[in-house]
């Protein structure tokens, strides 16, 4: 349940269409719902502004379906992260139709056409093309959550012309998310041509001495552009969730 829900069935209790107690049992399933391996947050949407979402690694299809329908009992949207094909045709075979993303990897049960809730549009600004998962899952998951965005791929240092050309769609977004490997050089670049905050993420994409992302992440957390604040490793969807928020104030 969610505000808009809440605040709905308020209004059928003032209005007499709801009775206090048919309220009260659907009030009592909000903090959260016992299934036989999770106990599934109900009440984050309302509590948090973004409802539960499921991270696939380590769980099985049966685990991910239980938490799915249960979140579709509650009348939420379900994004599952982190999934590979064959889990997410399983999870579909068990709770009905899906939609993945096989870029981002991500499972989507809402609708097609998603509301608008922020306020402005999100950058996603991916550096290369190697890093294009990382980026395709910040930009589903910005969209599963109500932003407009718009995404700017292959635009990394080494060919800053590249990154220029684009520069009106940087000056208008409200937040950028700005993904990158190797050095990890471009959320700097992006930071000192903008004055709205920039969120760096750092990709495991790089030769040996990048450390797995380490080198993009340490480069990254010593940016000298002050509006830069960074994630962790290949953390798409954490850049997305922050710069939603940051997109509702």
């Amino acid at each position: 349940m969610n505000r808009e829900q809440l605040r709905a069935l308020l209004s059928e209790v003032q209005r007499g269409e709801t009775d206090a107690e048919s309220a009260l049992e659907r009030l009592a399933r909000l903090p959260f719902v016992d299934v036989p391996d999770a106990r599934v947050d109900t009440h984050r949407a309302l509590r948090a502004g973004l409802p539960e979402v499921i991270f696939a690694p380590g769980k099985t299809a049966t685990q991910i379906s239980d938490i799915v329908r249960t979140l579709r009992s509650a009348e939420q949207d379900v994004l599952v992260t982190r999934v590979e094909a064959d889990l997410a045709e399983r999870v579909c075979e068990a709770t009905g139709p899906g939609e993945y993303d096989a870029t981002a990897r991500t499972l989507w049960f809402g609708p097609a056409e998603i509301a608008m809730q922020g306020k402005g549009a999100i950058a996603v600004v991916s550096a290369g093309t190697a890093d294009a998962p990382v980026a395709a899952e910040a930009v589903r998951v910005a969209r599963c959550f109500g932003n407009e965005v718009e995404l700017l791929v292959d635009v990394g240092v080494a060919g800053i012309h590249r990154l220029l050309a684009s520069h009106d769609t940087l000056r208008t977004a409200r937040v950028l998310i700005v993904v990158a490997g190797m050095e990890g050089a471009l959320p700097s670049v992006v930071g000192g041509l903008v004055d709205k905050p920039v969120i760096g993420v750092p990709t495991s994409v790089g030769y040996g001495a990048s450390f797995g992302g380490v080198a993009a992440l340490l480069g990254m957390l010593t940016s000298c552009a002050s509006n830069v604040t960074v994630v962790n490793i290949d953390n798409g969807f954490g850049a997305a969730y922050v710069a939603t928020l940051i997109n509702r104030l």
